[in-house]
């Protein structure tokens, strides 16, 4: 009776475990204020850009590369840097993201005013808002404007990342995943 009831008690509790609070640190916040962009839409972005799972929880990472196509977690910034300073020589920049929110060098590098800027949390995460407020700009919709964040283009790769995002912002909004896009319009 014993292993009933704590069976029980985990299938009761689990929607609480699952809506846990999540509150964005208070760089996302200034950085997505700064863009226009809800605080809790900047923190889904880089959960879905960059999380790694720490052991205070998962959480975005800000030194993270992805070099064509291969996630890279770096201890400190200097690693990060470079690291992105020897693969820009090596790879071709569109094929090349870093920091929170994953920006791409070749196509937003311009944006910083030195590469291993794009490894500064908050140059980083403002960039990161402000790509994601232009596309919510041209669709009126977080989810859409999250999917063109990752490929403008659209297609099924922007619709795969809208369905992942969607699930993180569901953690972050303490919401179901069919409740995301309501949620988001009232933000």
């Amino acid at each position: 009776m014993g292993a009933y009831r704590m069976i029980l008690l985990l299938l009761l509790s689990a929607p609480v475990l699952a809506t846990a609070p999540v509150e964005p640190p208070h760089a996302y916040c200034v950085a997505a204020t700064k863009a226009q962009v809800p605080p809790k839409v900047l923190y889904a972005l880089a959960l879905q850009e960059s999380r790694a799972a720490l052991p205070s929880g998962v959480k975005p990472w800000p030194w993270t590369l992805n070099i064509a196509g291969e996630p890279w977690r770096f201890t400190d910034r200097d690693k990060a840097c470079r690291a992105l300073s020897l693969a820009v020589e090596v790879v071709d920049p569109k094929r090349i993201d870093a920091g929170l929110g994953q920006v791409n060098i070749g196509w937003n590098g311009s944006r910083f005013g030195s590469l291993c800027e794009a490894l500064d949390p908050q140059k980083n995460l403002l960039v990161s808002a402000q790509i994601l407020r232009e596309h919510y700009e041209s669709t009126g919709d977080w989810v859409a404007a999250a999917g063109r964040y990752h490929r403008p283009a659209g297609g099924e790769p922007a619709a795969r990342y809208r369905s992942e995002f969607k699930v993180h912002a569901a953690r972050v909004l303490r919401v179901s995943v069919n409740d995301v896009p309501t949620a988001l319009g009232a933000l």
